[in-house]
């Protein structure tokens, strides 16, 4: 059968790893008990099956599924139906105790294998196996070869006025510490990152254990930190970086090797990093891992890749994400990026790089070319957080899922309870009430949406409504969730009026993205009938008139239609996840409900 080519088709695995095919089999016969039948089947990479009949053909068939018996039943055209067997002999996997095992062994009963698994998956590879990086294997050293060159940037640590040296006591530390704290500091004079000092500053050490089991010796600057005029370079909006990535669909990531430790510090703040030891007083010569002004870094990265950044590079701190809209395109990116880093001697660790790949992890996201979604890792965390304890745990909690907040509707109502928590005047009591509204967050950002990336040339549908509790819209292109957004009532909207309330939401939508939507055409859908006279309204009141003016600033028609705003986000479909082989979407009854409104429906594809 001839393979014809297709729009790129995006398939979920089980794994929540992504598939895309472009290639299509039309009429491929298939030999069912003595009977040919044929299906449309679109080619995927499967390891483990030849084939997967879909939710349409199996419907098409009215197959009758009985998994007990190991048995499908399909109802041919005419009455006639076909009943074929799966196998029944399966002998399911026996686990048996360690000491019975050993018995059996002892015994002679039994033969024992060693089994060791490896995944190839995550096998080590080296800069000679990827296309354009074995060009530039210098750019991914082992270790950094010394100090680093004189930049454009130099870390400046600024005092407050009046402030003076703070000097503390070394931490005790116990024996294998102690000679790791040794090894350290000898690696460090090595490769010319700190000198000996005579600083009257000095921080303690201690050390943290990394994930791998060997230990990271951090200094602790918190008072230092604390005397510091903060460094006010702008850190972009991680929203707005992902903004970029219309259209993209191959992603490389290259993680700089200990990237503050390539940048000097100003020679006259050298002193202010001093830090003290069983084994002597020393000081950085480059930018250490604790201080607060970390946006020198972005000060820096930003400067070097200027012309390229909002074009094919994204930076943030020492992370660099390289996008493009195709393989050929990518090549071009590539080498741009890995010939500046070659060009300012700046170094990469290859073992943290990723290149060429369809579906990419940054900040916390997984960027495919269908859109946005919340990293799976991130997912699992949230999963096994357990109940809060204190305000501060509230609050570590609270911050996660507000990073987050994009991808669920209604956050600010539903975290509201979450919030109140943490003010000083309530008595920290776990109830009922901050437990569902706990559970309830998790639920949301375990089953997050999948979140398009808006395309500004593009006009844009806003859902919003408003309630005692709060605010809440939706941004839509195509029929595609962009952003969610709420916000609580702030004391003085409490008395607001239905209608101020509702307006005051139509308000909210268009000032947090009046980047998406100035300039542009936007309609906007409310619950509340006489809103969509706002415009031709004759009797305003003064909270009114002044909204009215912000309003009509946007090229924006508001519109009515009956039931609640977030009926239409709810009727998009989620993401699924669970133990199945493919993920497959569900057609969702309030289809009729986008029909209704005229808006493009999206409907669940066929999974071949």
């Amino acid at each position: 059968h001839a393979v014809t080519a297709v729009d790129p088709l995006e398939v979920s695995l089980a794994s929540g790893r992504k598939i895309v095919t472009s290639a299509k089999v039309s009429d491929l016969s298939l030999f069912i008990s003595g009977r040919v039948l044929s299906t449309d089947a679109f080619v995927l990479e499967m390891r483990d099956f030849d084939l997967i009949l879909g939710m349409d053909w199996l419907s098409f068939y009215h197959a009758d599924i009985r998994c007990h018996d190991r048995e499908i039943t399909l109802y041919l055209p005419g009455d006639e139906s076909i009943t074929f067997f799966g196998s029944r002999n399966r002998s399911s996997p026996h686990v048996i105790s360690m000491a019975k095992a050993t018995k059996l062994l002892r015994r002679g009963n039994c033969q024992g294998y060693l089994v060791s698994l490896v995944d190839n998956s995550q096998k080590a590879r080296s800069p000679h196996d990827v296309p354009i990086v074995r060009e530039f294997v210098d750019v991914f050293p082992d270790e950094l070869p010394g100090g680093p060159p004189n930049r454009q940037v130099e870390f400046s640590i600024d005092l407050i006025p009046g402030a003076g040296p703070v000097s503390k006591a070394p931490y005790r530390m116990a024996p294998k510490e102690l000679q790791e704290l040794k090894s350290q500091i000898q690696e460090l004079l090595r490769l010319d990152f700190i000198r000996p000092s005579v600083s009257p500053w000095g921080a303690p050490v201690l050390f943290v254990k990394k994930k791998d089991g060997s230990m990271r010796m951090c200094i602790d600057y918190r008072d230092l930190n604390r005397l510091t005029i903060k460094n006010k370079y702008p850190l972009p909006r991680i929203d707005d970086l992902f903004d970029q990535l219309r259209g993209a669909c191959v992603f490389s990531k290259i993680d700089l090797r200990l990237g503050y430790h390539q940048l000097k510090i100003k020679e006259s703040d050298i002193a202010k990093t001093a830090f003290r030891t069983r084994y002597g007083h020393y000081e950085f010569v480059v930018m250490p891992f604790g201080l607060s002004n970390a946006p020198a870094f972005m000060d820096l990265m930003n400067r070097i890749f200027h012309p390229y950044l909002d074009q094919f590079v994204i930076v943030f701190i020492d992370d660099i994400l390289i996008y493009s809209k195709s393989q050929k395109k990518h090549e071009e990116h590539l080498r741009v990026v890995l010939e500046t880093l070659r060009r300012e001697k700046l170094y990469a660790k290859f073992s943290k790089c990723e290149f060429w790949l369809q579906r990419v992890s940054f900040l916390g996201h997984v960027i495919t070319q269908a859109g946005i979604e919340v990293d799976p890792s991130k997912v699992s965390a949230v999963q096994n957080w357990s109940t809060p304890r204190s305000p501060s745990e509230v609050r570590s909690f609270r911050g996660i899922a507000g990073y987050y907040r994009r991808f669920i509707e209604g956050f600010s109502k539903i975290a509201l309870p979450l919030s109140q928590l943490t003010r000083k005047s309530v008595k920290f009591e776990w109830t009922d009430r901050y437990e569902s509204s706990f559970q309830e967050l998790k639920r949301w950002l375990t089953s997050a949406p999948v979140l398009t990336i808006p395309d500004p040339s593009r006009s844009f549908t806003i859902f919003s409504n408003a309630s005692r509790q709060g605010l809440g819209c939706v941004l839509m292109q195509d029929g595609q969730v962009v952003a969610y957004a709420s916000r609580q009532l702030k004391p003085h909207e409490q008395n607001y009026p239905t209608h101020d309330l509702e307006l005051a939401a139509v308000v909210h939508a268009l000032k947090i993205w009046r980047h998406y939507l100035y300039g542009g055409h936007c309609e906007i859908f409310t619950d509340h009938k006489s809103l969509q006279y706002i415009f031709t309204q004759k009797e305003l009141n003064m909270r009114q008139r002044r909204w009215l003016e912000l309003v009509k600033d946007y090229d924006c028609s508001i519109q009515y239609h009956p039931g609640k705003a977030n009926v239409v986000a709810d009727a998009l479909s989620r993401k699924v996840r669970g133990d199945l082989t493919y993920v497959i979407t569900q057609q969702s009854p309030l289809i009729q409900e986008f029909a209704r409104m005229q808006l493009q429906a999206i409907d669940a594809l066929p999974i071949a």
